[in-house]
């Protein structure tokens, strides 16, 4: 039951990511604003964009949910800091919750015997 609702979590997240990672991708208006006012420049959004793609894909292939997990926590990570800073602090709620979920993948779904390595 326990694998069966984490794949679930996972199909939710990659969804969510893979749909934000395409409005970066194509120059959705909103993103761009977005972009702008953190102050980075717009290279930024692209390599969100991809990051947030490769990680919503990760999180679908066995092999790579926990290192994608990870991946995508810190990106929340950094979406959160930038809520805080500068966007919106009500929406830090939104990515700090994506964040804990993606950190939960990566800890259920992190490759066996890899730490002792």
């Amino acid at each position: 039951m326990l694998t069966v609702a984490l794949w679930c979590l996972q199909a939710l997240l990659a969804a969510i990511f893979v749909s934000v990672a395409v409005a970066k991708l194509t120059g959705a208006p909103s993103s761009i604003r977005t972009f702008d006012l953190i102050g980075l420049g717009q290279w930024l959004r692209y390599v969100t964009g991809v990051v947030e793609l490769a990680g919503g894909c990760g999180l679908l292939i066995p092999r790579l949910a926990g290192f994608a997990g990870l991946g995508m926590a810190c990106v929340m990570a950094g979406a959160s800091v930038a809520n805080l800073m500068v966007l919106s602090p009500a929406m830090t709620s939104v990515t700090v919750l994506l964040g804990i979920a993606c950190a939960v993948v990566a800890a259920r779904r992190w490759p066996a015997g890899s730490s002792s390595r």
